[in-house]
């Protein structure tokens, strides 16, 4: 096997494993990032339900409670919780992955009522009240998926129907009755405003970039090999082929070749020039022979 070819197998062992490292780092490495920016569109999803749950119980809720339509018909267009849903369901058509919901403990609606998962962690914010977000991942029945959760506290808009039943609109009670949803209370946790997307988002993310970061890695080395294999050729192999090739000539009796150029003052140089040395010697100890 020649030099160049040695060198080369070096080189593609030593590469392979240092790619097979930064791969095996890569990973996980990658799969954060990809959770983390997911979790970054959730957090602005979270504060865009928020604004629109906001606005709701500020400015469109008081207009309508007052009108004549209201007080015989339930306008759920009133319900912060309503708005905040439907905007984000509007949002999805960009976002299909994700899923939403305000899942609360005692709700006026069932369809809105935790689950077990979502329970859970509605009385985690309950025990913990100084804790404002939750992040987490959790097995479920299309598989495992991850979450951002944050309270939503009872403030003094919501008391008007979720208080007592004899302080509750008409058309509410008349709409979903007085069995379900009150007794809420001033600053209490009632719902966790929680945001899923299925593991796979983040991981398509993770594979992706992975895919990328090899292929970027694979073309450095390749490059590197090849720069590698120029600099070898000109610096080592070309000169020592020219020592090679001299001393073939001399050993079948070309003894008059001129000296070789010597350049640099590096191991290749020192060869050169003790070949130039042993050339020269060999040349004189002829020509005493000669005489």
């Amino acid at each position: 096997m020649k030099l160049l070819a040695k060198f080369n197998l070096l080189l593609i062992v030593v590469f392979g494993l240092g790619l097979t490292l930064i791969a095996i780092n890569a990973r996980s490495f990658l799969m954060d990032d990809a959770k983390k920016a997911v979790l970054s569109e959730a957090e602005l999803m979270a504060a865009s339900s928020r604004a629109t749950r906001d606005y709701t119980d500020q400015e469109i809720s008081p207009i309508l409670e007052n009108t004549p339509q209201h007080v015989n018909t339930f306008l759920p267009q009133t319900i912060p919780f309503y708005a905040a849903t439907v905007t984000f369901n509007r949002l999805r058509k960009d976002f299909p992955d994700y899923t939403y919901k305000e899942a609360t403990l005692n709700p006026t609606n069932l369809v809105d009522r935790a689950e077990d998962w979502q329970a859970d962690i509605v009385n985690y914010f309950r025990n913990n009240p100084d804790e404002k977000q939750l992040v987490g991942e959790r097995n479920g029945a299309v598989g495992q998926s991850l979450y951002l959760a944050r309270p939503i506290v009872a403030e003094a808009g919501c008391l008007t129907c979720h208080s007592i039943p004899s302080l509750a609109p008409k058309a509410m009670l008349k709409r979903y009755g007085s069995q379900n949803g009150f007794g809420w209370k001033p600053n209490e946790i009632v719902a966790a405003q929680i945001i899923s997307v299925p593991m796979s988002v983040p991981m398509k993310l993770a594979n992706e970039g992975f895919r990328n970061l090899l292929i970027t890695l694979g073309t450095i080395f390749f490059a590197a090999i090849v720069l590698i294999d120029l600099g070898m050729y000109f610096i080592v192999i070309q000169p020592l082929r020219k020592v090679s090739t001299t001393a073939d000539r001399i050993s079948t009796g070309d003894i008059d070749l001129p000296p070789l150029p010597v350049k640099g003052k590096d191991e290749i140089a020192q060869v050169t020039t003790s070949f130039n040395r042993m050339h020269t010697s060999l040349k004189k100890a002829m020509e005493m022979l000669n005489d």
